[in-house]
């Protein structure tokens, strides 16, 4: 049923509306909490005197905070919508980048990311997926690596952070995103609608409904404990799961120590700092083809592709002390495969259990990652603590060649081309 707040009609379905503002919202989100961690990692140690583990226990919990919180954001846009989610998460990780500039002990710096980790919960990844997919279903692949993009471009901010903090310090930087992110990600939540039919839009901008199956009109029914088992019992629900919390394990690991690895070996901290720009930037193009190729060809074939290029990524990475041109390479084979399973992890939630409730089951499979997510920060600052820095690397290429093979031996999905 139509309401009066919905969307006018126009020429451009305003499911690619949606996808641009989700764009620009995981852009800004992204950048600042996600990508511009590396920036303020090293000063934070000088600063502070916490040791490498310490603070990248700061990225681990906010991967942990995010998998928790990652079925509660699914539960509540199915039931609620994206644009209250994306509001109220603006302004929660507003106040954990405000806390952040006036942090005074390692216990007020772990609380300032656990609220950032929030916020961000409920405004990137499982709600802006959702959104983009409850709009589309032919073309789910292409929209979500549009919308995912966002994060590719939010690389932009981490060479801006590293000059903020060269004029500014890190703290009055923090202060200054904090209050970015009000004016920013705030105003584009209000584009933001739930599913087309209340609208009267069809999935894909379609002018009749699709079969009654696939386009789900009426709202999703509840979640419920037999809903919840039937979905935990399913072994492509497990297998997606796993293969993708390997692959976060290495990428939070690389996204979070890029610039204090580099340093270690010599590399100036400001061409550390393009580098970690690089390597969001270089995952657009992963990004938008694997989406595209994900509406077109096997998933199963295209995500063990991806996991494949990240494996050969950091056995450059790894290697780069011995030529720091292996660097480029690095981000060819790394970034575009990093970013090409972006968008292939919603699609394949999406085609193997479906669009009704998707919300909620993509948040269930974000808390799997979260053992990724956790783990891979503190590991990788374990290494440089205690152990070998560089060989961290070598250890973790070994992950992504195993969910590829998991990848291999999934059972086809109904709706695989």
């Amino acid at each position: 049923m139509a309401v009066s707040s919905g969307p006018r009609p126009s020429k451009i379905f305003y499911g690619w509306w949606i996808a641009g503002a989700a764009l620009l919202v995981g852009l800004y989100a992204g950048g600042v909490v996600v990508y511009g961690f590396t920036a303020i990692f090293e000063p934070i140690v000088n600063e502070m005197g916490w040791s490498y583990t310490q603070v990248s226990l700061a990225s681990s919990l906010r991967g942990m905070e995010s998998g928790i919180t990652a079925p509660l954001a699914g539960f509540l846009v199915d039931r609620l919508g994206p644009r209250k989610l994306i509001f109220a998460g603006s302004i929660v990780a507003a106040a954990g980048l405000v806390l952040l500039s006036q942090t005074t002990s390692l216990g007020m710096f772990y609380v300032a990311f656990g609220l950032m980790a929030v916020g961000t919960s409920f405004c990137s990844s499982t709600v802006l997926v959702t959104a983009v997919t409850n709009w589309f279903r032919k073309k789910v692949g292409l929209a979500t690596g549009i919308a995912v993009s966002g994060f590719g471009f939010s690389g932009l901010i981490v060479p801006l952070m590293v000059k903020m903090i060269d004029i500014y310090q890190w703290r009055t930087t923090m202060m200054i995103l904090g209050f970015g992110m009000l004016l920013t990600v705030l105003p584009l939540s209000l584009i933001f609608r739930h599913k087309p039919e209340q609208y009267g839009h069809f999935p894909d901008g379609e002018t009749a409904p699709p079969a009654l199956a696939a386009s789900n009109p009426r709202p999703a029914p509840p979640v419920r404990s037999t809903k919840v088992l039937l979905i935990l019992k399913d072994s492509s629900f497990w297998r997606i799961g796993i293969a993708f919390s390997f692959n976060l394990l290495l990428i939070q690991a690389v996204i979070t120590h890029v610039m204090p690895y580099l340093s270690t070996i010599g590399v100036d901290r400001s061409i550390s700092s393009l580098i970690a720009m690089a390597i969001p930037l270089s995952s657009i193009g992963g990004r938008l083809s694997f989406g595209w190729l994900a509406d077109r060809f096997s998933k199963r074939w295209i995500t063990a592709g991806g996991f494949t290029l990240t494996a050969l990524g950091l056995l450059c990475f790894a290697n780069v002390s011995a030529s720091i041109w292996l660097l480029v390479p690095f981000l060819l084979f790394f970034g575009i495969g990093y970013g090409g399973l972006n968008p292939l992890r919603a699609s394949m939630v999406h085609d193997y259990f479906g669009r009704g409730n998707f919300g909620f089951t993509f948040g269930l499979v974000l808390g799997v990652n979260m053992i990724g997510s956790v783990l891979g920060p503190a590991i990788a600052g374990w290494a440089h603590d205690h152990w070998y820095y560089q060989g961290i690397w070598f250890v973790l290429i070994a992950l992504p060649l195993i969910s590829s093979l998991i990848m291999l031996t999934m059972r086809s999905a109904r709706h695989e081309p």
